[in-house]
């Protein structure tokens, strides 16, 4: 064979594997952006000081109730506190139940909270400091980006719950006891088996939020002011929750995103009770498909040049 043709047989070769090694840079490329996104986020004094916030509220859970059952009493239902979700009267029992308290605590306002800010400034922010239409001359696109974007929010949004749980199982282990703990049902279930379900709640405590995370990032493309979109996020939180709580608003109640949050607590049922755990995670995934699919509408066709 020539040394012509073995030219050209190269030539081909290299033909057939350009558009392999042009994926691989894409991928590559496309985890790069990630890896800087959740960099970036996790290094802003911010997001630090409001996963301080959420890892002190476990804190403050547990000496309360140490304090509180110092003499002997009980806490939560039928006890001093006289009120509270059905297992925070165990927590003297098995520090375990801190884990669940604390989630039942942080899941209204202080979780949500914190996912409204990372998520309003996701986009806002970046038009504001000017450094929007730098990451757009990038070969991401403006659908990968948003993408991005919202995933960041995503981990951000497990990394928080994590936090509040494995705080709250830290100073459970200090303060209480632990060990096979009893179900909301009565029923007695190992401590592995404990373990696994507060694992489980985490992960359906975190899932919860995926709504609010995408109608955050939904207000992020609207403004270019990333204070107005955080505020506007969290006014958004707390009116709904207001809105949950009037009685003669129940026709409307189910359809609002923070509706079922506290159903995670069917968890520590045995059996499980899963009709509004799936509730619950179906409307997580009809907010995300809506206001992601406007978040796109808008971010795609938004004038970031200006």
């Amino acid at each position: 064979m020539s040394q012509a043709e073995l030219d050209a047989l190269k030539g081909r070769g290299e033909l057939r594997d350009q558009p392999r090694t042009t994926a691989s840079r894409r991928t590559t490329f496309y985890g790069t952006l990630f890896r800087n996104e959740l960099l970036t986020t996790f290094r802003r004094w911010r997001t630090l000081a409001l996963l301080g916030v959420l890892a002190a509220v476990p804190i403050l859970v547990g000496i309360a109730v140490k304090i509180e059952t110092g003499d002997g009493g009980n806490a939560g239902p039928g006890g001093a506190s006289g009120g509270g979700p059905a297992f925070i009267s165990q927590i003297t029992n098995n520090g375990l139940f801190l884990v669940f308290t604390a989630l039942a605590a942080t899941l209204p306002f202080f979780l949500p909270m914190a996912i409204g800010v990372i998520a309003g400034d996701a986009i806002a922010g970046e038009a504001n400091a000017g450094t929007l239409r730098y990451l757009l001359v990038a070969p991401a696109g403006r659908t990968r980006l948003l993408l991005t974007k919202y995933a960041t929010v995503l981990t951000f949004c497990l990394v928080a719950t994590l936090v509040v749980a494995v705080s709250a199982l830290a100073v459970g282990a200090i303060l209480f006891p632990l060990g096979g703990l009893t179900t909301i049902s009565g029923t007695q279930i190992s401590f592995a088996e404990g373990l696994g379900r507060a694992l489980l709640i985490a992960l359906v405590v975190a899932a919860s939020l995926i709504g609010m995370a995408a109608l955050g990032l939904f207000v992020s493309t609207l403004t270019n002011s990333g204070i107005a979109a955080m505020a506007t996020t969290v006014g958004l939180l707390i009116t709904i929750q207001i809105l949950d709580q009037i009685p003669q608003l129940h026709t409307i109640q189910p359809y609002f995103f923070s509706h079922y949050w506290l159903s995670f607590a069917d968890l520590m049922r045995d059996p499980i009770y899963w009709d509004d755990l799936t509730k619950n995670l179906g409307l997580q995934a009809l907010y995300a498909v809506v206001f992601g699919s406007a978040a796109w509408a808008r971010f795609t066709t938004k004038d970031v040049t200006a």
